[in-house]
């Protein structure tokens, strides 16, 4: 079946109610019918339950979604899409080992590395989105993962994840791909190469802004790593968040048809404006990275972003003028977002580390939702009046 299908129709267990609707499984742990069943659980000789830190019919049901979307072999799902970037680090380094990063990332990913992974005796460097020439130079003897997004955080750079594929299979390296941004029905980096795929699932895999989740998805042997070192440290995803999000996987591709018509629509409406001086969307063909993003992408997803002339003053005031785009820490749902990134998202960074990833003051991201087309545009067009 098509994956498309798989993440409708996979249905991990049923009660003797035979419910069309998996059913929701609230139990912290489960019981067993003799003492030799319950040893061959705890011996892992049996795939049985046994906590739901550990597994739980509906978090094994969304894990198992999601590994039929990307490609994968296997998943772990966590409460919250940092815990999956957390886990993705701490399980394969070490004291001494060396992480290759895109210098266009979440903001709160640059803090766990630069400010956390240190503790541990990792060290970080950081590479530009569009100079992929220097992504090998940068690679050091002791480097042992790429980490990165694409399209990146908040600026909508596109990586070639052939490419940087390629050359982690050159050097025995871990690659890393925070797929948040693009999702599975838009994009599968372990067709790339990509050895590990992460979401933060509170986003678009939810797309309502209902609960926080998020998961790591690719080869069987790395996961069992993951899913151990999870196992001990308790980032696991609740039952409750699990259906929840489960249910959102059976319409994720024809909500994110939508946000993608949608937002190349508002992107070519408002490219040339006289109040924006740049604006990036995957399938615009001005983006710089258009034919890598046609290469490798299904559609330019749901995210625009744009620099209003002006700088800072004008950013809030677009803000302040929105009537209908919501203004929250968040993004993918069916509510059209507006962001600053610089005194949101990104503020924690310094002027300096902005600039580097092209965060400037007057950058606005956008999360573009399911209302009308013409209600998104109109309310921006006149924000920007």
């Amino acid at each position: 079946m098509n994956p498309i299908t798989k993440a409708i129709r996979i249905q991990t267990e049923r009660t003797s109610e035979m419910e069309h609707s998996t059913p929701l499984f609230l139990t912290s742990s489960f019981c067993y019918n003799d003492a030799e069943e319950m040893r061959a659980a705890f011996a892992d000789e049996t795939d049985a339950n046994i906590y739901s830190r550990f597994s739980n019919p509906n978090s094994t049901e969304f894990i198992d979604k999601m590994v039929a979307l990307e490609g994968a072999e296997a998943g772990f799902a966590t409460a919250s899409g940092m815990a999956a970037v957390f886990a993705s680090f701490m399980t394969f380094l070490k004291s001494g080992d060396h992480i290759l990063a895109c210098s266009s990332v979440f903001g709160s990913t640059i803090t766990v590395l630069n400010k956390y992974l240190p503790k541990f005796g990792i060290e970080v460097s950081y590479v530009a989105a569009n100079d992929t020439a220097s992504w090998e130079a940068a690679i050091r003897p002791n480097t042992k993962m790429i980490y990165m997004e694409t399209p990146t955080n908040p600026g909508l750079d596109i990586i070639d994840l052939e490419l940087v594929g390629k050359l982690a299979k050159k050097h025995n390296l871990l690659f890393n791909v925070d797929n948040c941004f693009a999702t599975s029905v838009c994009q599968t980096p372990i067709a790339f190469g990509a050895d590990l795929v992460i979401h933060s699932a509170t986003k678009w895999l939810d797309g309502q802004g209902r609960v926080l989740g998020g998961v790591v998805v690719g080869k069987k042997e790395l996961i069992h790593e993951l899913y151990l070192f999870c196992r001990s440290t308790g980032p696991a995803l609740s039952p409750f968040n699990a259906w929840i999000l489960s249910k959102s996987l059976e319409t994720l591709d024809v909500r994110m048809e939508r946000h993608a018509g949608n937002a190349l629509k508002i992107a070519q409406a408002l490219e040339g404006h006289e109040k924006i001086s740049w604006i990036k969307y995957p399938y615009l063909a001005s983006h710089p990275q258009h034919a890598i993003a046609i290469k490798q992408m299904k559609n330019g997803g749901g995210l625009i972003s744009f620099n209003l002339k002006g700088g800072l003053e004008s950013g809030r005031n677009f803000l302040n003028n929105l009537k209908m785009l919501s203004l929250t820490a968040n993004l993918g749902d069916t509510r059209s977002i507006a962001s600053h990134p610089a005194s949101t998202t990104h503020a924690k960074l310094s002027e300096a580390e902005r600039q580097a990833v092209n965060i400037t003051p007057g950058l606005i991201r956008i999360s573009v939702g399911l209302e009308h087309v013409d209600d998104i545009l109109a309310d921006i067009l006149q924000a920007l009046s």
